[in-house]
């Protein structure tokens, strides 16, 4: 079996030398250049490299607020007013890799946890009391953290129901892995398995991941192409924005969805753009820190140009920036995060972050209740929707479905359906107020066939009278 420590053979199809040619030849874009990439992205038509470039090298305000725009309306005809909601559920933080801006790296002396079955438990029950449906479960690199203890925790996870609460959908963000040991994890019924590059700029990567399994970049690059053999429908791919240039990274994240395209005839599921924060130990380079206003061009311009890959916006950032990140192509975004060990079960909401104790600083740490609230007073619609994934709708099957819009028949009203559950079983009053108004509204939409209107409403009487569980 191929592991870490054997050379991938398989040539790299991050061709830094002309990433750096193209932004270089592509900057000052004319008008003329600018207009018909955008004309392109309009008709949402893929974007080549050069394209892309373009958008990344537009500079001037008034470009960027035409890029802005045409993101949210991109986003709003793909995905509506919906956005995903999900939780981080770390498992363990040992590791043997010294990543230099990582809180969990070998050479920090931190008091090392793997969870077992029993406070994994607890773990999962209290966000199931919260209300949540969708996890991420996170894995370090290490020993205990093999394939089989993947599986079994995912099993376990899906396993516990409480109330009318339980977890339909588990992510993983977990270490690469060979195609013998995806299959393993696969029989979790897992969802997306998410593997982030960190850099794609290979000497900054080299320099970054001094030791460990993570210093192998191509064992890294590689490892969703294996999942993917190995049969996993839907991947997702991300960039730790401020390790190196963030323009660059924008492009290594397009020459990977590409390589996935071409591959496989589908791009990854989902793409993250975490920036590099504060942790135990960490070494940042000020140089290539990443802005506000930066961040949310990376965003509107990865909506331009992968308009049906989900994008996430996680909780590192702060919950002013997130509320002005949402126009401009977010579709999922984690909310009641914590991310130190045993933090659901224990850790009071009120209590300061312990830095020591996580891997990095989070920005957003209010309440799902909170964040729910805030999102639907702002005309959004939370969805907890797993229905894809349990009826098949993944990888091709998926795109064949979202690419038309036929997607709106089913993603809307059934954001809609998880919305009710929630407010019915756990929602604070005045947030369950702000609730039915927005449902009374996206039911009476005329976005909405009067077929679906009459079967939603149908469906939404089942649940103030107990039924859970209902979808298209």
């Amino acid at each position: 079996m191929l592991t870490w420590k054997d050379e991938v053979e398989e040539k790299s199809f991050i061709d830094g030398e002309m990433t750096e040619k193209v932004l270089e030849a592509t900057k000052n874009p004319s008008r003329d250049e600018f207009d018909k990439v955008m004309a392109k992205a309009a008709e949402q038509k893929e974007l080549s490299l050069e394209d892309v470039a373009i958008l990344l090298n537009s500079e001037e305000q008034e470009r960027v607020e035409e890029i802005f725009n045409l993101a949210s309306s991109i986003k709003k005809r793909v995905y509506g007013n919906r956005v995903v909601l999900f939780a981080p559920l770390y498992l363990g933080n040992k590791c043997t890799n010294s990543c230099t801006y990582c809180g969990f790296k070998v050479d920090n002396q931190i008091g090392r946890k793997t969870l077992n079955m029993e406070e994994l438990s607890c773990e999962v029950e209290a966000l199931v009391d919260e209300g949540h449906k969708r996890l991420i479960m996170v894995y370090g690199t290490h020993p205990d953290y093999t394939p089989e203890y993947i599986r079994d925790t995912v099993k376990k996870a899906y396993s516990i129901k409480k109330g009318n609460g339980e977890i339909r959908r588990v992510n993983i963000n977990a270490s690469p892995l060979a195609e013998e040991e995806y299959r393993i994890v696969k029989e979790a019924e897992i969802g997306t398995y998410q593997i982030f590059q960190e850099t794609y700029h290979e000497e900054t990567y080299k320099r970054v991941h001094p030791r460990g399994e993570k210093s192998n970049f191509k064992w890294r690059l590689f490892g969703l192409t294996r999942a993917m053999r190995a049969g996993l429908d839907d991947v997702g791919i991300g960039a730790l924005f401020g390790l190196y240039k963030w323009k660059f990274e924008v492009m290594g994240l397009m020459q990977h969805v590409k390589h996935l395209e071409t591959e496989f005839g589908v791009g990854p599921h989902t793409i993250s753009f975490p920036r590099l924060n504060e942790a135990t130990g960490a070494v940042r380079d000020p140089e290539y820190l990443v802005g506000d206003m930066e961040l949310k061009r990376i965003i509107a311009i990865l909506r331009l140009a992968v308009p049906y890959t989900g994008l996430i916006l996680t909780a590192r950032e702060n919950p002013e920036l997130r509320r002005e990140c949402m126009e401009l192509g977010v579709s999922q975004i984690d909310a009641g995060t914590q991310i130190e060990l045993q933090a659901y079960s224990k850790k009071a909401k009120e209590e300061k972050q312990e830095l020591e104790k996580e891997q990095f600083k989070i920005g957003d740490s209010r309440s799902l209740d909170e964040v729910m609230r805030e999102l639907m007073a702002n005309g959004f619609t939370p969805s907890f929707c797993t229905a894809c994934y349990r009826l098949g709708r993944t990888g091709e099957h998926f795109m064949e479905f979202s690419k038309p819009g036929f997607i709106h028949h089913y993603c809307t009203p059934n954001a809609v359906l998880t919305l009710a559950e929630y407010l019915e079983d756990y929602a604070s009053e005045e947030t369950k107020e702000v609730g039915y108004g927005l449902i009374l509204r996206e039911v009476e939409s005329s976005d909405l066939t009067e077929n679906v209107k009459s079967t939603l409403r149908e469906k939404l009487d089942k649940i103030r009278s107990g039924g859970r569980d209902l979808y298209y």
